[in-house]
Formats: C-alpha cells, structure tokens, sequence
C-alpha cells in the first residue's frame, strides 16, 4: 500500500517548485541581472531604486488586489477604469463639493463598495462569468468617468485643483507626498546617503505609495496564510461546490474580494490623484491588465485556487522595473510592451507546468 501522500517527504527542489513566487522572484534574478550588465549604474542608486519602485507600488496595489480575487476563482477586468472613476468621484468631492480630505475619502471608498458588490452580485445572479461582467464594468466606468469629468470641469477631460484644496489637512501626508523626510534629512547630514550641492538629500524621503504597497502585502500574505478567511479563499477558487458542501461562504468570500479590488483601485486613484494634483479620464488606462498579469507572474492559476501575494508582489517590482529601467538604457521603451505580451505567455507556461506537478495531473 503506498504511503499516504500527506506525510510523504519531498526533496528541497520539489517544495520550492511548489511554491507560487518561484517565478516571480526567477523573474526579478534576470531582471535585475540584466539592467545590471545594460543599464547606467544611477538606476540601482537610491535615487534610481525609488523612481521604479513608486510605479511598481501603484501597480502592485492593484496586482494584490486582484491576485487575492484570482485565488478565489474571479477577475476584475474593471479595475483600471475603477482607478478613473474613483479620482472622478475623489477630484469632485475635494473641488466641486469642497469636502473634508477624510470626508471625501470615505465618500469615494463607498462608491468603491457599491462598485464591487454590483460586480458581484452580477456575476453570482446571473451565472455569467466576471470576465464578461468586468469587461463589461470596463466600459461602463470609463464612459461614466468621461460623461462626469465633462460635467465637473466645465467640459474638460480633466480636473484640477485637488492640491489647494487639501492644503494644510494633517491627513494628506498619510496619501501622498514622502514619509520619514527627517530621517533622510539626517543620514545626508551624515554622509550616509548621497546629497545635492547644497547638502540636501537626493532622496527627501519614502514615497508613501510604497509603504502602503509593502504594508498591504504584508497583510494580504497573513490573511492568506494565517487566517480561515485565507483558507476560505483558496476553497473558493479550487472548487466552488466542494466548499459550499464544507460550509464556506462562498457567495460573501467573492462579493468581499470583488469589494477588495474596487478599494485597492480608489486607494490607487487618491494616492495618484493627491500626488499630481488632478485627475483625467485615462486614469488607470490598461492597468487591469497590467496587474492581472503582474498576479500571473506572481504564480496565480487563471483557474483559481492558487496564487500568492508575496508574488504579485514581486511581479509588481519586475514591472517598475522594465518600465522605469528601460530609460536608463538605450533601448527603446515601446519593447515594454513586447515584454508584456512575453512574459505573460511565459508566466502562463510556468504555472501550468507547476500546476500539473501539484496536481499530479499529466
């Protein structure tokens, strides 16, 4: 009789294929290794490290996000002109309305709610797959964004003013600008960090972005792995009607990740909005496929149940990477996009191979 493959030991290589984040920290090894033999020596400087990692934080807090609703089975195609409607409906409170910062914060955040149970009651009522259903969400959320900017502005695509109007509010420091400045400030007294002419650091400080994008990592990881809601993800994803059988709630588990992606969207725009001071219809444009694929990466399965996000994490960082690290180079940008393509259909081969060996499947 063969041995109970619950106790059965595995060899070192074979627990560390197992492992979801292998490809995406395989990835982010020859990344690195090849900006390092081709790019100028300033991108991996302080300086340098932070002007990827800020686009790669914004990305990888939408990548999360749907990394956790792909483990549990769904997509979000919306999530990119969720970014759009989001700063529509922040920029409208904060200008039109002229809202307190924390007012206006709840004020999107609950719009981002209604958003997220819409998509999946949609999806669960009608048996239509969340493809179609936030495919569809994509168009609707960008014609909404377009149609209210118009009215909020005067005509315009864009709108303004968001800086002034939260001048002075002690909270705007938690969503934009840079963290720990005199810290920074310090160490470049120091010499322990590159400086400008007149002693100032290169570097002011961490950009908040990035915190939030490492914090919210930390958290999604616990919840995954430490937590029966985790466990109750993953059942989701691997099979639906098993998990009914075993009492998870599968209907709330989807209805909380679909309401999780629309947050991680508004978080998102506010972070971006507040940072450049307006926003604009091409908000979030194509990132609900920049972050779908940055969750590939990362070792999520397109048929749900497996993933991680410590590896949409790092699938993030290799997307800052290329992006920011191609101008350091003499390549031309516009290989981002064939790097896109590419290392989609690479990350797809992966984890299929990886999920045959956990599966035993042939």
């Amino acid at each position: 009789m063969p041995p109970d493959e619950r106790i059965k030991k595995v060899s070192l290589v074979t627990s560390l294929l197992r492992r979801p984040e292998l490809g995406a920290l395989a990835g982010l090894v020859l990344v690195t290794a090849f900006f390092l033999l081709t790019a100028n020596p300033a991108m991996f400087t302080l300086a340098g490290i932070m002007n990827f990692m800020a686009p790669a934080a914004q990305l990888g807090i939408l990548a999360i996000g749907a990394s956790l609703l792909m483990i549990g089975g769904e997509f979000d195609l919306s999530i990119g002109s969720m970014v759009a409607f989001a700063g529509l409906v922040f920029g409208t409170a904060l200008v039109v309305w002229h809202l307190p910062l924390g007012v206006a914060i709840l004020f999107t955040a609950a719009f981002a709610v209604g958003v997220g149970v819409v998509n999946a009651q949609v999806t669960m009522k009608t048996g239509l797959s969340s493809f179609i259903v936030t495919l569809a969400f994509l168009f609707v959320l960008r014609g909404l964004t377009l149609v209210g900017l118009k009215w909020a502005s005067g005509g315009a695509t864009q709108l303004r003013g968001m800086k002034e109007a939260v001048a002075g509010d002690p909270l705007a420091s938690v969503f934009s600008g840079d963290a720990f400045p005199g810290l920074f400030t310090w160490l470049a007294e120091r010499g322990m960090i590159e400086t400008f002419a007149n002693g100032t650091p290169t570097v002011p400080g961490i950009p908040v972005e990035i915190l939030w994008f490492i914090g919210f990592a930390l958290v999604a990881t616990w919840v995954l792995l430490r937590t029966r809601f985790g466990n109750w993800i993953f059942a989701s994803g691997g099979d639906a009607k098993a998990a009914r059988k075993s009492g998870v709630p599968v209907s709330h588990v989807k209805t909380t990740l679909f309401i999780l992606t629309a947050l991680c969207a508004t978080l998102v725009a506010i972070l971006t909005v507040l940072d450049a001071g307006s926003t604009d219809a091409r908000r979030g444009f194509q990132k609900e496929f920049e972050a779908i694929i940055a969750a590939v990466i990362g070792g999520c399965l397109l048929t749900g149940g497996y993933g991680s996000a410590i590896g949409a994490f790092l699938g993030s960082i290799v997307f800052g990477m290329v992006l920011i690290g191609l101008t350091y180079t003499s390549i031309d940008q516009d290989w981002y996009l064939v790097f896109l393509g590419a290392m989609l259909l690479i990350a797809v081969i992966f984890n299929n191979v990886i999920r045959k060996r956990v599966t035993g499947e042939r």
